[in-house]
């Protein structure tokens, strides 16, 4: 099996070398991953300039860097290697749950991934309150495998994202939660008096049983599976039958 791993945290990263040796445990890995931070990129593309893929160092696996998105290095990195039967990416620094799964750049190497008919896993972990703190990717391995078993035991499952705790203590199927947000843009100035802004979100409901936050929240590695087809199937057929197939 050939397992191409990337993240969005860049390839440089201590969580891209640990999904590495989980994938390693499974068969052929190459890492190909952006070679600067792309966090929050989304499914980007880059379409204006060409880009480079350039071999470097990372541990003992064979690997390459991109200046581009997640997205670019699973396209590039499934071009230039003959066939990829797998890809990872993660483990990001930092959970994925809820909302975050629409700014992903680590859920969007797995969803370029799903698009090139190439089944996809995105994995993220929290990181600890204290700065000074590592996480122990160790701990997690287990469970990694555990999830990876899990996820490919189902053909069904073509895309998935994982969210572990820092301590986990076991592993259950999720759905996303969606929860509504009080958004907010703060203004202010910067010291040289230019005007700057940050965007704050609050969540306005409490977290739902059976969700991703809610596994992570009560030490649960949580594993939900996704598709590409976002179509609203209950709307959709609601609208045809109020409406006709022709509004």
């Amino acid at each position: 099996m050939r397992i191409l791993v990337t993240n969005d945290d860049g390839i440089y990263s201590p969580g891209i070398v640990a999904l590495a040796e989980l994938a390693a445990e499974l068969g052929d890995v190459r890492i190909v991953a952006p070679a600067f931070e792309q966090s929050s990129t989304s499914m980007a593309i880059t379409a204006a300039r060409p880009l480079h893929y350039r071999r470097t160092k990372v541990g003992s696996f064979e690997a390459f860097r991109v200046d581009g998105t997640p997205a670019d290095c699973v396209a590039l990195g499934a071009y230039n290697w003959d066939r990829v039967d797998l890809v990872f990416s993660g483990i990001n620094l930092g959970l994925n749950v809820g909302s975050a799964m629409w700014h992903s750049g680590t859920l969007a190497g797995a969803k370029q991934a799903a698009l090139l008919g190439i089944r996809g896993i995105a994995f993220s972990a929290p990181m600890p309150d204290d700065e000074d703190e590592k996480v122990d990717y160790a701990a997690l391995k287990p469970f990694g495998r555990k999830v990876v078993e899990a996820i490919l035991a189902d053909r069904t499952i073509f895309l998935a994202n994982v969210n572990y705790p820092l301590s986990p203590g076991g592993v259950v199927w999720t759905r996303q939660s969606v929860r509504h947000y009080d958004g907010r843009v703060v203004a202010d100035t910067d010291p040289m008096g230019r005007d700057h802004f940050w965007f704050t979100a609050v969540p306005v409901e409490a977290t739902e049983e059976g969700t991703d936050r809610w596994a992570v929240e009560r030490s649960l590695v949580s594993i939900t599976p996704l598709r590409i087809d976002l179509t609203d199937e209950v709307a959709l057929k609601h609208a045809r039958t109020t409406t006709g197939d022709s509004p």
